[in-house]
Formats: structure tokens, sequence, C-alpha cells
């Protein structure tokens, strides 16, 4: 048993640094990847941590039934959203919506209109800040977007285009098919769709390219 678990967190941790390698050259020195802790946690995602620092935490438990090409390029995803810069920061908004909510309490009680109107701006201006950043058509937009740059990493990682569109696909229909939560699969379905639709693009694209090309 011990041996086992040895073995385990052996390879847990290879994985680790062999997706740590993955990352380009550029991101290299201020983002980690690290296994997550947490009960029940997600596949994957990233978070930032510090002021100049994001981690991109790993249920290595699932992870690890999905084949290597898979992986790549939902880790490659994360990066995308990384490179995007539309990864969660801790904000502002929850802080401000419960002082905003505070002071209008008190100020309903002293009656002061000027402070109640301004404490109920902090909230409304908050608020919508709240549901900005969980806005479901956006938070798609933007996975389809990081998508994209998976692609593209992938290429400058020596996939093929094809083979890189083919292994995202693959790694999707897997998260669809294995994820009961409704919501949660609706945005696997929806950057799936996406997908399929660019890939379409891109095939058509190198098929003009090839007619093209060739010697009249």
């Amino acid at each position: 048993m011990t041996s086992y678990a040895a073995a385990s967190a052996r390879a847990e941790m290879s994985e680790l640094r062999r997706l740590k390698t993955l990352l380009p050259p550029e991101l290299q020195s201020w983002v980690m990847v690290e296994g997550s802790t947490e009960i029940n946690p997600p596949l994957i995602r990233c978070e930032e941590i510090g002021r100049d620092e994001v981690e991109i935490q790993i249920d290595l438990a699932k992870w690890e039934n999905l084949a290597i090409d898979q992986r790549n390029l939902l880790f490659w995803h994360e990066v995308g959203r990384i490179q995007n810069d539309t990864i969660p920061k801790e904000g502002w908004e929850m802080a401000a919506l419960a002082i905003g909510l505070g002071g209008a309490v008190g100020e309903l009680w002293v009656q002061d209109g000027l402070l109640l109107l301004l404490a109920l701006a902090l909230c409304g201006v908050s608020g919508y800040r709240i549901w900005q950043k969980n806005n479901g058509a956006r938070l798609i937009e933007e996975g389809i977007e990081a998508d994209g740059k998976a692609i593209a990493l992938a290429t400058r990682f020596g996939y093929t285009l094809p083979n890189a569109y083919k292994s995202l696909g693959s790694a999707l229909k897997t998260l669809v098919e294995q994820t009961p939560n409704r919501r949660q699969r609706k945005k696997y379905e929806e950057r799936l769709q996406a997908l399929r639709r660019s890939a379409a693009k891109a095939k058509a694209k190198m098929q003009s390219q090839r007619e093209s090309n060739v010697p009249i």
C-alpha cells in the first residue's frame, strides 16, 4: 500500500513537471502548476494568487483518466485564459456591496438623503460588476476565445492544426459526457459547437490555399 501511494505521488509530481514544460517561456516564471487540495474540485482552473502570480490547479485524480493529448489541450485552454487576462481576480465588489448595504441601512435610520444616495450608488456599481463577472454569455465567449488560444499554442508546440482541433474536440466531448451539472455541461457544449465551426473554417481555408498553389 505504501509503495502504491509513493508511486502515485511520483506520477503526480511527474505530470505537474511535464505540464510546466508546456507553458510558453514568457509565462514560466510567474505561472505555477499545482495539484488541487480541495474536496471535489473542478478538473482544472486557474486563479490569481498574488499580485504577479497565477496558479493553474488540477484535480489529478480525474486528470489521469484523460488521454495525454486531451490533457495538453485543456491545459493550454487555461494558459489561453491567462494570456487573455480573463482569469478570476480577487475583487472589491463583494466588500463594496456589503459596505453599501450597511451604509444604506444606516442612512435610512438617520435619514441622511445624500449619504443614502451614495450608499445605494455603491451597491448598484458593485452589484453590476458582480453580475458582469458571472454573466453566462460572457463566460462562454471567454471560453471560446481561450480555446482559440489553445489551438494556437498547440501548433506552437508541434501539433498539426487538424490534430489540435481533434484533441480539443475530443477533450470537450469527454467533459460533456462526464459533467452532471446541466449549466456547466451547456458551457462545454457551446464551446464544442464553436470549435466545430472554427475547425470547418480552418479546413476550408487550408483547402483553398492548397488549390491556389496547384500549378496550372
